[in-house]
């Protein structure tokens, strides 16, 4: 499943859910059923920076050169949100990753619907997304 479809089914699942009490709920479903991060993950390298919450990322490559991302937040939606984007941009090539317009993101209104610091953690967790597919294509081509 191409980015541009995994967009598309959360831009219908939203598109089902008018009310945004109603979506808030179902983002922090998203973040339960997040797969646990392993506490050795938890380090300060791998907290994301400029979130007011504490979000913890890390990422690695297969042998097919898909990044695989795990992530934890000690803040419920948050964790919805980083559960949002691992779910679109997980198991992609770095160039994909890097190339990805997430218009998901305003499509369904979450960009409005947040808090100016939640909004500033969410590009802060883009951001630093890219950088661990911009790393494992400089290490891929070195």
């Amino acid at each position: 499943m191409t980015i541009d479809d995994k967009q598309q089914e959360i831009i219908d699942e939203f598109s089902e859910i008018n009310d945004w009490m109603d979506r808030y709920g179902y983002i922090i479903d998203l973040g339960n059923s997040l797969p646990p991060i392993d506490e050795s993950l938890k380090t300060p390298d791998r907290l994301i920076e400029g979130c007011q919450s504490r979000v913890w990322l890390d990422a690695t490559v297969d042998n097919d050169g898909n990044i695989h991302f795990s992530a934890d937040s000690d803040a419920i939606i948050v964790k919805g949100i980083i559960s949002l984007l691992i779910s679109v941009l997980d198991n992609h090539t770095p160039d994909e990753i890097m190339g990805a317009d997430l218009h998901f993101i305003d499509d369904i209104g979450l960009g409005e619907n947040l808090s100016p610091t939640r909004s500033n953690g969410l590009l802060a967790m883009i951001k630093q997304i890219k950088m661990y597919a911009m790393a494992f294509k400089a290490k891929q081509q070195s």
